[in-house]
């Protein structure tokens, strides 16, 4: 089974990851993997370190002549601010302790995790918990996306909301979508069309509102959250089970996106407006075309019982407003316990648009890992030889 773990401050020498559990045999390039971390880098809205960082991949081991050789994969992502952080952010000695955070922001883990550690400087908290991580993540999970592809499962994003901008004409969306998901690779062209806007929205009205807002809370030195949908096209049915409560794709796909720096919230499929109706207005009807048995309707999201059904998964994530704020909100100096601002840290006004690319960055060894359950094998001839094999697919 595939894992991935990261490690690196946000201002330390660089982010590094360990992918392991990939098959040998599968085609993958740093030039691959810097694509999908330059998409992570856009979205209107994004602060000053998305020009100072410009985000590469150096491939350290796992892979030969341009494919996977069986063993863990180490990527590295240099810091390019870190030369400027030396001193404060030195591993052996003390380096520039001449600034010691002690005043948490109200929303991020400053306080928190400061307390959990016992640590009385605030910045052993703020730069591991940092959103840089994500970076890494995305980095991991290309690898594990580019599996996916190479069995004609793609995985793809797009926003619905910012702020109160938010698309309320779903119809028109879900057609546009619609329109490219009858092949397995929709969701890579759905991405491609989500791409084209700055905020990643698909529909231009909606766009010039987020674009608009942001600017406003930029001013207002305030901060915009919103919600994102992830889709998954191609997916065999039978993924996941629905013998286990740990092994629920379902369950599993929403811990990913839970995963993510600021989700807090996960809908699957039409979840939520599920709950206000008749389940005669819910459930996808089975019919016939051709002889063939087709759904009518997705609200389920291509999940039932914890398991694929061949309808395209539709995961959505509700993302909060970043936690820094350039006016900052009260809090408490923990060395003197006395009231004061909050501290701010330079920081993003929306980050929303880079939320649903890491969206599609970690479902990814969500899908692959259920996927090698059913097909599994130590290279990638082996496995296409199983999936070639299943004719219900």
């Amino acid at each position: 089974m595939i894992r991935y773990l990261t490690a690196g401050e946000s201002h330390g020498q660089a982010l590094v990851g360990i992918v392991e559990g990939v098959p040998a045999g599968l085609p993958i390039s740093a030039d691959y993997i810097d694509h999908q971390l330059r998409r992570r880098q856009q979205g209107y809205g994004r602060g000053g370190r998305m020009r100072i960082e410009a985000d590469r991949v150096e491939v350290l081991s796992g892979v030969r002549f341009g494919k996977t050789i069986g063993s863990p994969i180490a990527l590295l992502i240099r810091n390019r601010e870190s030369q400027a952080w030396r001193e404060k952010m030195a591993i052996e000695s003390d380096g520039d302790r001449a600034e010691t955070i002690t005043v948490p922001r109200p929303g991020h883990a400053d306080y928190a995790g400061s307390i959990k550690y016992g640590f009385d400087d605030i910045r052993n908290t703020i730069e591991r918990a940092s959103a840089r991580e994500t970076a890494m993540r995305v980095a991991c999970c290309t690898i594990v996306r580019k599996l996916l592809e190479e069995f004609g499962i793609f995985t793809g994003s797009h926003v619905l909301s910012i702020g109160t901008a938010r698309i309320v004409d779903r119809g028109s969306v879900d057609r546009m979508i619609g329109k490219y998901t009858t092949a397995s690779c929709g969701a890579y062209k759905v991405t491609e069309e989500a791409d084209k806007s700055q905020v990643r929205m698909l529909q231009k009205p909606v766009e010039s509102k987020a674009v608009a807002l942001i600017k406003r809370a930029k001013k207002l030195g305030d901060t915009l959250g919103g919600i994102f949908e992830v889709i998954a096209t191609g997916a065999p049915v039978g993924l996941g089970s629905y013998v286990h409560y740990d092994r629920k794709l379902d369950g599993l796909l929403a811990q990913a996106l839970m995963s993510i720096h600021a989700v807090k919230g996960v809908e699957i499929g039409s979840g939520f407006v599920n709950a206000e109706r008749f389940g005669s207005q819910v459930h996808d009807a089975y019919r016939l075309s051709h002889g063939k048995i087709v759904r009518g309707s997705n609200r389920a999201g291509g999940l039932e019982g914890g398991v694929t059904n061949g309808e395209m998964i539709v995961l959505r994530g509700a993302m909060k407003p970043i936690s820094t704020l350039a006016k900052p909100l009260p809090s408490v100096d923990l060395k003197g316990v006395k009231a004061v601002k909050a501290r701010y840290e330079r920081s993003d006004v929306c980050a929303v648009p880079a939320c649903s690319v890491i969206g599609e960055a970690v479902i990814a060894p969500v899908l692959a890992n259920a996927f090698l359950e059913k097909y599994g094998g130590d290279s990638m001839a082996e496995i296409r030889t199983r999936y070639s094999k299943d004719e219900n697919r």
